[in-house]
């Protein structure tokens, strides 16, 4: 990758969205079950040939959207598979560490228990009667209670260990159970995201290569339009802060990304998901967040657009299935779906869910 790429600016991004990054591959998602319109400001009709292309991009958005949600279905599933796992040895690693305290705590109650029967015999009253020294005899009689006091508590130690045993025990059998739930929901998840993807790109296949070219060219269209509205709007005399220290490295992350293709349940560093590449770079910049969109969404300090600043994360759609990285001017860094690259697009060409902040 260039180092004009590592080093984008600002003003660079300020450039590219005035001018052609908004229509770039890739920017293009409507809302499902509201499909973006594609602009006519001519009010001339409508070709029949756009209008049925129309239709398919609309039903590739569709089929698209349906694909992240189930891609965040996947990598929720993935994440709990790993915690899992990792608590499972951890409970493997008490349990042996339990069974070897418990093994020395039954040595040192049976040693205790031969000396207290060795030191039987006769009771308290006739020892002290008998012997030559009562004072010592007092003295012996104090180190035995102790020694007794001392065995209760072994005891006592011995039996919580054991407790302890069978409570991990429990905790490991759960632990096994929420993981192979896990893997059955990965499993089913990776399935959906397989179909949808495999529709998208048959009903992509069918197309000549002149329409999906010009499929492509509606897609430019109608992301430009919903970011064109969202500008016209006003809200970037709005948005005025400046990223933070971790936020200037999150940015460079993501902007170091750009080319480098989406691949569902991806997190680096050859290819990534939406979600993949917006943890990645707060991992880079010193604050991991969640791996997915939605727990992004549902974790993370929520900020108002118009108080956003660059490296704050854009949540999309209302089911919280799309995240990109806000960069400045107007403008996001995202991966935006299967087919296409890591890439910059408007913060305003997909409906806007909310922002939140990484490190608030």
């Amino acid at each position: 990758m260039g180092s004009g790429k590592r080093t984008l600016t600002t003003a660079a991004i300020a450039l590219v969205c005035a001018v052609t990054v908004l229509t770039a591959p890739g920017a293009a998602y409507a809302s499902p079950g509201r499909p973006t319109p594609t602009p006519n400001p001519s009010g001339r009709a409508v070709p029949a040939a756009d209008k049925d292309l129309d239709a398919v991009r609309i039903r590739l958005e569709k089929l698209y959207h349906d694909a992240a949600v189930a891609t965040d279905e996947y990598n929720a599933a993935e994440e709990q598979t790993k915690k899992q796992s990792a608590q499972i040895v951890e409970l493997a690693r008490e349990i042996v560490k339990g069974r070897q305290k418990l093994t020395d705590l039954k040595d040192r109650a049976g040693a205790a228990a031969r000396a207290q029967y060795r030191g039987g015999g006769l009771p308290p009253e006739v020892r002290l009667w008998l012997s030559d020294d009562p004072q010592q005899f007092l003295d012996a009689a104090g180190t035995v209670r102790e020694g007794e006091h001392a065995t209760e508590g072994l005891l006592t130690e011995l039996t919580r260990t054991q407790e302890d045993l069978k409570q991990y025990a429990r905790d490991a059998a759960d632990q096994w159970q929420g993981l192979e739930a896990n893997r059955k929901a990965k499993a089913e998840a990776k399935k959906k995201v397989e179909k949808q993807i495999a529709a998208a790109e048959k009903l992509q296949s069918r197309l000549k290569k002149q329409e999906q070219e010009r499929l492509e060219q509606l897609e430019q269209q109608a992301a430009l339009q919903a970011q064109t509205a969202w500008l016209d709007s006003g809200i970037l005399k709005e948005i005025k802060s400046k990223a933070s220290e971790e936020g200037r490295k999150a940015v460079q992350f993501a902007t170091d990304q750009i080319g480098k293709p989406y691949v569902w349940g991806a997190e680096g560093p050859k290819s990534y998901d939406c979600s993949g590449l917006t943890s990645q770079a707060w991992l880079a910049a010193g604050s991991p967040i969640p791996r997915t969109s939605q727990e992004q969404w549902k974790q993370l300090k929520h900020v108002a657009v118009k108080d956003m600043r660059p490296g704050d994360l854009i949540i999309y759609f209302d089911d919280a299935s799309h995240v990109a990285m806000y960069v400045g001017d107007g403008a996001i860094i995202h991966a935006p779906r299967p087919g296409r690259t890591v890439t910059i697009a408007g913060a305003g060409s997909m409906p806007i869910l909310g922002v939140v902040r990484p490190d608030a």
